[in-house]
């Protein structure tokens, strides 16, 4: 009876590790791996076993944090784990196009929190057994280009993060975006804040906006500027066509547009 009582508090009951078996994924690709699922120290009824894609976004005013399930795959139904028992269970989880990028060339952005949760859910228990593991996903390569082009011309990434929210004028099917932030060169540090790299992929290309906060020279009520005002631009990469486009140059031009004065209050 003992042992029942504390199984059903998660000692001594069934356990999950999930293993990924990809070196890295990419969004739009197929996620590969196993889960390994271990019997307690006596029999236990399975009533579901699923893996969850988890990405920890930022929500209100406040930028507090939440972690949102954005995709999911149900593993298992109601069974039997016998004591002792271990059971390997493969899976493949398709990650959808508008998922954030967590790692360049393996080294993870600062600030990415995504992550694929094991849920096991056992009957009569009180606590059932959770397994996060993080996942190294890679930009696509039009992706990786656009960012490769932002250094190329000067700018340094500082972070990332996802936002609870949504992109205006795009067709966004995911509840958040991912912004990836760079401050610019010195040549332009008088000018510009920082630049926002939000990607929106699908299957043929993907579309991306570009949220640069611009310096204030003067402000309405007098004096210097020290705000800054945002200002939203987009493109469209197309799969097939990425290397008949010059990026650095694209960048810069339309950069150097929205550095020009259009005011005294710009």
């Amino acid at each position: 009876m003992f042992q029942k009582v504390m199984a059903s508090f998660g000692q001594g009951g069934a356990t999950v590790d999930a293993r990924i078996l990809d070196r890295h994924v990419r969004p739009g690709g197929t996620l590969h791996g196993e889960v390994i699922l271990v019997g307690g120290q006596l029999d236990q009824e399975v009533e579901s076993l699923a893996v969850t894609l988890l990405a920890r976004v930022e929500q209100g005013s406040e930028e507090s944090t939440t972690d949102l399930p954005f995709q999911n795959v149900q593993l298992a139904g109601k069974e039997l784990v016998r004591a002792g028992a271990q059971i390997k269970v493969p899976f493949e989880m398709q990650m959808p196009w508008e998922t954030p990028v967590t790692t360049v060339f393996g080294k993870y952005l600062t600030g990415m929190a995504v992550g694929l949760q094991t849920n096991l859910n056992l009957a009569r228990t009180v606590v059932d057994p959770q397994d996060v593991d993080a996942i190294p996903i890679e930009p696509v390569p039009a992706q990786h280009r656009i960012l490769d082009a932002m250094t190329r011309i000067g700018w340094q990434f500082r972070d990332a993060n996802l936002v609870k929210n949504r992109v205006d004028g795009v067709d966004q099917q995911l509840p958040f975006f991912q912004e990836i932030t760079f401050t610019p060169p010195p040549a332009v540090a008088n000018v510009f804040n920082e630049v926002a790299v939000t990607f929106l992929a699908r299957p043929r290309d993907v579309q991306v906006v570009l949220d640069v906060q611009k310096r204030v020279r003067v402000l309405k009520g007098g004096g210097l500027g020290g705000r800054a005002q945002p200002r939203l631009g987009s493109f469209v990469v197309e799969y097939a066509a990425m290397g008949r486009t010059n990026w650095e140059q694209q960048i810069e031009g339309w950069l150097r547009e929205v550095a020009k004065p259009r005011a005294i209050f710009d």
